[in-house]
């Protein structure tokens, strides 16, 4: 999985950086090229000619070179990458990365980087757990970088806890795994749905709800990393997309919602749903700013359609389609009751009550529900709970 790989492994100054030297020649045994850039603190704990020597390739460290002109381009590597590793990162590299500050080699190469970025943690075990670093994580995670776990252990302190950078044979093996599973939707065709729909009272009201469309937007990135065509039909959200087999279809009501959805189902492999579609919407729209008046304001609302059921109704025997419930209460039997009603392959339930989970937050906490049970998970960034939904829906294929 490895072979004919580029990779830039970046090395900050930790006492793990010697284990750097492990990952090069297990990744150049495995026929991947090899591309450090390292930090000025990581040249205290190792030197670039061990580097270089074991690489084949001189060590990139500073912006300049040479005092001749000569310079070393961020921009070029961040596009010759096929992968990004830093191993070890340290606390403040991390924190560096989360808040875009630019001031080393680095982090410029980081901030450049097309490629998926992988981070393995190496600090104190104090300095782990310490809210700044988990928090710093989280919003690496948010950005769609891969954080692979730091492990539990004696640590330079002589401290025993979590903290000591993952052992290089394993941190291999994730990156084996991803390329493994790189690819593993391509030829395939998905449509999603996303954010919340507004319908409109008058010019300037809407009744809308709280999604900010950040799971339906982890979902369609997760899909196109994988080699899908995705079809994104998104409500008013200001989400970006950065995957260039993302299509994005902007709509705003229900209506305009269920007409994207109608016309580009029939062609695709699968559909998730993750919308927020509004259920009701007003009867008239006024054509002007409805005014203040001494009476009560009564709106006459009426169903909108129901895109889940219709699409379970046009479904063939050669497509899937995944739903999302959020609920507030009784929310396994409502979910269920959802699967069976709209022919569902199955239902990703989200509840109110769960704590992170839901409208706003960048965490969820879901249990997929299916025709033969259910399976819960952990409460996760969005990012990683999209892994999990897509992992699922291999299965069916």
């Amino acid at each position: 999985m490895l072979k004919g790989k580029k990779i830039v492994l970046g090395i900050t100054g930790s006492i793990a950086a010697y284990k750097a030297c492990y990952i090069i020649r297990g990744l150049i045994k495995k026929g991947a090229e090899v591309q450090v850039v390292i930090t000025p603190a990581g040249k205290e704990f190792i030197t670039p000619i061990t580097l270089s020597a074991l690489t084949s390739k001189p060590v990139i460290s500073e912006f300049f070179a040479q005092r001749d002109g000569t310079w070393n381009s961020h921009v070029d590597l961040g596009l010759w990458a096929d992968i990004m590793l830093i191993a070890p990162a340290t606390a403040a590299t991390i924190g560096k990365m989360a808040n875009g500050v630019a001031d080393n080699m680095l982090i410029t190469t980081y901030l450049s980087a097309k490629a998926p970025v992988f981070v393995a943690p190496a600090m104190d075990l104090d300095m782990f757990a310490h809210p700044a670093t988990q928090k710093n994580l989280d919003i690496l995670r948010s950005y769609g970088n891969h954080i692979i776990e730091p492990a539990s252990g004696e640590l330079a302190s002589h401290l025993v806890g979590k903290g000591r950078m993952e052992e290089p044979e394993n941190i291999i093996q994730v990156l084996e795994q991803f390329f493994a599973n790189y690819g593993d939707l391509s030829g395939k065709k998905i449509m999603i749905t996303a954010g919340p729909t507004y319908e409109k009272i008058d010019p300037v009201r809407f009744i809308g709800n709280y999604s900010s469309g950040k799971m339906g937007f982890a979902l369609a990135e997760e899909c196109a990393k994988r080699g899908a065509e995705v079809t994104l039909i998104c409500g008013p959200v200001k989400q970006p997309i950065s995957h260039t087999h993302i299509r994005r279809i902007d709509v705003e009501s229900a209506t305009e919602m269920y007409e994207a959805s109608i016309e580009n189902y029939p062609s695709m492999d699968a559909a998730i749903l993750c919308a927020a579609v509004a259920d009701f919407t007003p009867e008239t729209v006024a054509d002007k700013k409805v005014k203040r008046g001494e009476d009560d304001l009564v709106i006459r609302l009426k169903p909108t359609h129901d895109i889940a059921a219709a699409l379970g109704k046009m479904k063939k025997e050669n497509q899937l389609l995944v739903g999302f419930a959020l609920e507030t209460n009784d929310e396994t039997q409502n979910a269920q009751s959802k699967l069976i009603r709209k022919n569902l392959d199955f239902i990703v339930l989200n509840s109110l009550n769960d704590e992170g989970a839901g409208f706003r937050h960048d965490t969820n906490k879901i249990t997929i529900i299916d025709h033969d049970g259910h399976t819960g998970y952990e409460l996760k960034p969005k990012a990683e709970v999209a892994k999990d939904i897509i992992d699922y829906l291999l299965k069916l294929f």
